[in-house]
C-alpha cells in the first residue's frame, strides 16, 4: 500500500518497466493479461504504454497514475482494454476513467454497489465481466 521500502530498481518508471518485464520472463509468460487494481498502475501503465504490443489484454481497475501520461500516448497502445470500476469509486476511478478512454481498443464496465476495490466488494459481477473480457480476446 506504498509503504514498501524503497527499491532503487523501481523508482524511475522504466525501472518498474524493467522490473515487471522480469517477472513476466521469470514465470515464463507468454502475452498475458495483466490485470492492475490501484496501486498497481504505477507498474501497469508504463509497461503498457512501452511494450503493450506483448500483452493479450490490459484490466486497469482504477489504477494510480493515469495522469502521468498523455492522451496521445494511451492513443498509440492497441491493446485490447477492459476498464473496471465501482460506482461507489467517485474518488479514483473518474479520474482514471478520464485518462483511459483514449485507449483505442477500451470497453468500460462499472459495477453498481462496488467501491473502489470492486473485485472485493462485487465478485462475482467483477468474475463475470471479465471472463466475458477474455473470451473475447484471440
Amino acid at each position: 500500500y506504498g509503504d514498501s521500502p524503497p527499491v532503487e530498481t523501481v523508482v524511475t518508471a522504466q525501472g518498474r518497466v524493467a522490473f515487471l518485464d522480469r517477472v513476466l520472463q521469470e514465470l515464463g509468460m507468454q502475452r498475458p493479461v495483466l490485470v492492475s487494481p490501484s496501486m498497481s498502475g504505477r507498474f501497469s501503465l508504463p509497461f503498457l504504454l512501452e511494450q503493450g504490443d506483448r500483452l493479450s489484454g490490459f484490466v486497469p481497475i482504477a489504477p494510480v497514475g493515469t495522469k502521468d501520461y498523455t492522451a496521445e500516448q494511451y492513443r498509440r497502445v492497441q491493446t485490447p482494454t477492459l476498464i473496471l470500476y465501482g460506482d461507489r469509486d467517485t474518488g479514483l476511478a473518474p479520474q482514471a476513467l478520464q485518462n483511459l478512454q483514449h485507449l483505442p481498443e477500451h470497453h468500460v464496465v462499472v459495477l453498481p454497489g462496488a467501491g473502489h476495490a470492486c473485485y472485493l466488494d462485487k465478485p462475482e459481477d467483477f468474475h463475470r465481466a471479465l471472463l466475458g473480457f477474455l473470451r473475447q480476446l484471440k
